[in-house]
């Protein structure tokens, strides 16, 4: 990973209780006031993260400090489909209702200190995700993504004509250009998905498909 202009060695693990201090720091330093307090990590989800299902539990580490995470659960797909919000699909974030028999892992989160944005951190974050779903044999991955753009745009078109201008690259936003690069593509437009002002509460369903299985 290249940081101030050297390469540098980062780590990508699961993260585990001693590392919850950590975790949460990243976040205060990725959504900081007005932003609420009490909604960044608690010390409870990231308990149950780790409890059911460890092998989504993702951070990196770099010279002995966490600088990004990433965390999802497994669900059955086809209890969901593409009329959800965040907190019903994350159980508010808990995963409490994690299905290790479903055949979705749907991403929770993904965040990367600010000073580190740039530097391919977060492309590994996804990647390592990609490899969890291909080691355990599920069907994709998926996860709504902000669109932190749209606000600008809103006057010029709806959600779904700002995903299209953003695909085809007539436009650029923060999230979604990212995931894009990271090999997701598109699936629909969850509105009411989560309380995001810039997103006018709009989300993009991205998907990515294990290549290494057969379609039933």
């Amino acid at each position: 990973m290249g940081v101030e202009g050297r390469p540098r060695l980062a780590c990508v693990r699961n993260y585990i209780d001693l590392d919850f201090d950590g975790m949460i720091e990243v976040q205060r330093a990725c959504f900081p006031p007005p932003f609420p307090e009490e909604l960044l990590w608690n010390h409870g989800q990231l308990g149950e993260h780790v409890t059911r299902f460890p092998e989504g539990a993702l951070c990196a580490e770099l010279d002995g400090e966490i600088v990004g995470s990433m965390t999802g659960l497994i669900v059955n797909w086809n209890d969901y489909q593409e009329k959800h919000s965040w907190a019903e699909i994350t159980d508010h974030g808990y995963i409490r209702n994690h299905d290790s028999g479903g055949d979705c892992l749907y991403v929770v989160d993904l965040c990367v200190v600010p000073w580190l944005r740039k530097t391919g951190l977060g492309k590994i974050l996804m990647q390592s995700m990609y490899e969890t779903v291909v080691q355990l044999g599920l069907a994709r991955l998926l996860g709504g993504g902000r669109m932190p753009g749209y606000s600008s745009r809103a006057s010029e078109a709806n959600p779904e004509q700002y995903v299209r201008r953003v695909v085809a690259g007539e436009w650029q936003d923060p999230v979604l250009s990212f995931l894009l690069r990271c090999g997701r593509m598109p699936v629909g437009v969850l509105t009411d998905y989560l309380d995001d002002e810039e997103s006018r509460n709009n989300a993009v369903l991205m998907e990515w498909r294990n290549p290494f299985r057969m379609e039933r």
